[in-house]
């Protein structure tokens, strides 16, 4: 019977080969994998961590994993550490630190083409599960631009055009180079621009630093889901920019 094996952040591509040859079922930690309630973390970890590291503890309590593969490198966070020592804890499986600092750049096809947001970020987030190269897929003319990290909840990417190039550590993430710092600065001054992180993340500072420099930003950041005021500022936000919002949000 295949292994189910979880993973935190991006580990290295050998990696992921290696579980993809042995036929392993990967499951991503960092998203929400089980219908409970983030307070069940409560006493695990302290609140000021981000949901995502939060979500990860969640899904070990609740899901049977045969090993952990924790990226506990600098393209993922220092807290990712701390909660593989939580996992250690928690499991009596294997939860095993690695470290991603692949440089061999796959392409990020999909931050830059015409599609749903939604829609890409499923696939981005998938992605990370196979060391198969990228399907090719035309670039788009942007109308505006989305710098983060894939948020916990989905849902603040529904008012983006479709024509919305990504930027940030999910374009790391799709081009399996967590690490690469330079292309997780890089953004378009020329594109209206939302910069996002999960509250509490550190990179935040990134953000606020990026924002203060683009000529048309908003920086936002949300905890566990966006509320109504951080929707309806990214609504106006694109809207005063003059960018369409999303058919199907538009829409209602």
């Amino acid at each position: 019977m295949p292994e189910r094996v979880g993973i935190v952040g991006v580990p290295p591509l050998e990696i992921i080969a290696r579980l993809n040859r042995e036929g392993a079922e990967i499951v991503d930690l960092d998203e929400p994998q089980v219908q409970e309630s983030l307070g069940r973390t409560a006493t695990l970890v302290p609140q000021v961590y981000c949901a995502i590291l939060r979500t990860v503890v969640l899904n070990a309590l609740h899901l049977h994993l045969d090993r952990v593969f924790v990226d506990v490198g600098p393209g993922k966070c220092n807290g990712a550490l701390h909660i593989a020592d939580t996992l250690a804890d928690l499991l009596s499986v294997p939860i095993l630190c690695t470290e991603n600092r692949d440089h061999r750049p796959f392409g990020f096809p999909l931050c830059t083409t015409a599609m749903p947001l939604v829609d890409r970020f499923v696939r981005i987030t998938k992605s990370v599960q196979s060391a198969a190269p990228h399907e090719a897929r035309p670039p788009c003319k942007a109308l505006c631009g989305f710098w983060g990290v894939p948020p916990r909840d989905f849902s603040v990417l529904k008012p983006f055009p479709p024509q919305t190039h990504v930027f940030g550590w999910t374009r790391c993430m799709e081009n399996k180079t967590p690490a690469d710092l330079d292309l997780e600065r890089h953004c378009d001054p020329h594109l209206p621009t939302v910069f996002f992180t999960q509250s509490f993340c550190a990179k935040s500072a990134l953000a606020w630093r990026l924002g203060r420099q683009h000529p048309q930003a908003l920086v936002i950041d949300c905890d566990v889901s966006p509320s109504n005021s951080a929707r309806a500022k990214i609504e106006a936000f694109l809207a005063l920019s003059g960018v369409p919002l999303a058919d199907d949000h538009a829409s209602g």
